[in-house]
């Protein structure tokens, strides 16, 4: 009995020495480099298990439109009606292609450029077709033009290769997804991740110091073809690049005098951080670098950091919280002076150029509808441009897929 008792005492004899680990493993934390607190939070972006499909949209949520349309229930009948009208949608396509795609800058020179960004984006509407209105020529045909690539690309060359890779490596893996997850049989699914893999992959991982809406696209191709291929360091890799470029893509009061720099980016001082922001020396809730450019620029950016946090949130490491402030305060500010506020003189010039395109649907579903977020201009102009279609590069029927979606 004394033998029981002595044991008993044992582990309240150790209490002071435990406390005392506890108290230094809590001190390390509290004085460890933010750097070093951050790399365990980048470590730990990917999920333990990847949820399929998972690039942009979720079964939920196509599931969700499914029922929308099958019920005609607007927009989502208008928009899927879109949808199945655009040249995207044809049956009758046949892809283009090519063993090496030269994009130059503007487009020149264009070789194989347009063919791949648009099969890649016809290969992501079939795979829409398909699941929502269950025709399964939709799902042969969007295997026929993702076999067709995978079976001969080999590089991307010239000025604007990080951008195209991007482009097109954004919408190869939404097709992907779906198609590999809910059609019946895809033989050469294992190919086409090859080609993401060797092909994509090298070209958007890394980043790029260009403008900011390079990065976020190359981010967003490298997040997608992560989760398809469920290569947790690319994905990790990815979520470490976003969370340095959101920063210094979008400007908040709280950041000071001025713009955040992305890591890297050698702006060390006022004068190439204004250059950088186009020349505008005047900041404001919302700016991003490339306003002073042109707003459809803007929009690039804008709807890849989107893009990125709806494919970490449906993945269940949801990154919305962390950029919410900037995208809304971004999303307002250039739908305010889209509809029509006149530009003040403090803001390039009083001169804004162009429209940030079919870009906003998903931010503002994700702010408005998910975290209540009140954003009356972003409202009014996502809702005048319903059903918003496709840029042709990397956005497409996005009315569709994220209007008032609550899964």
């Amino acid at each position: 009995m004394r033998t029981g008792s002595r044991a008993l005492r044992r582990p309240r004899a150790l209490l002071p020495a435990l406390a005392a680990v506890l108290a230094s493993a809590l001190a390390a934390v509290l004085t460890a480099p933010a750097s070093a607190v951050r790399d365990t939070a980048q470590q730990a972006a990917a999920p333990a298990a990847f949820t399929h499909p998972g690039v942009l949209v979720g079964r939920p949520q196509l599931d969700f439109v499914k029922a929308k349309v099958k019920a005609g229930a607007e927009p989502w009948k208008s928009a899927y009606d879109q949808l199945l009208s655009s040249k995207y949608a044809s049956l009758s396509r046949t892809a283009k292609p090519r063993a090496v795609v030269e994009c130059g800058s503007y487009s020149n020179p264009n070789i194989g450029c347009t063919d791949e960004r648009e099969d890649a984006i016809a290969a992501y509407t079939l795979s829409l077709a398909w699941y929502i209105g269950g025709d399964s020529r939709y799902a042969r045909k969007s295997i026929e033009i993702m076999d067709a690539w995978s079976a001969v690309i080999k590089n991307h060359t010239n000025s604007n290769a990080p951008l195209q890779t991007g482009w097109a490596g954004s919408s190869w893996p939404r097709a992907a997804e779906i198609v590999k997850y809910t059609y019946s049989s895809w033989p050469n699914s294992g190919r086409f991740g090859t080609m993401l893999r060797t092909v994509y992959l090298p070209e958007v991982i890394n980043g790029s110091h260009s403008n900011g809406n390079w990065e976020l696209s190359m981010t967003e191709a490298a997040i997608g073809i992560a989760v398809f291929l469920e290569d947790r360091g690319a994905y990790d890799k990815a979520v470490a690049t976003f969370r340095g470029r959101v920063p210094a893509y979008i400007y908040l009061t709280s950041d000071g005098s001025l713009p955040k720099t992305a890591p890297g980016s050698g702006l060390d001082t006022r004068d190439k951080i204004i250059k950088y922001w186009q020349g505008q020396s005047t900041f404001m809730d919302g700016l991003s670098q490339e306003t002073c450019r042109d707003l459809t620029h803007t929009g690039y950016g804008l709807s890849a950091i989107s893009h990125i946090a709806e494919t970490s949130r449906i993945q269940g490491r949801d990154l919305y919280p962390e950029v919410a402030d900037r995208l809304r305060h971004a999303l307002g500010l250039h739908a305010k002076y889209q509809l029509g506020t006149p530009v003040p003189g403090n803001l390039c010039n009083g001169s804004l150029k162009d429209k940030l395109g079919p870009v906003t649907e998903v931010g503002f579903n994700a702010l408005r509808n998910r975290m209540g977020i009140d954003m009356s201009n972003t409202r009014r102009l996502t809702e005048q441009q319903r059903p918003a279609g496709s840029n042709n590069l990397f956005v497409a029927w996005e009315t569709l897929t994220h209007a008032n979606n609550p899964a």
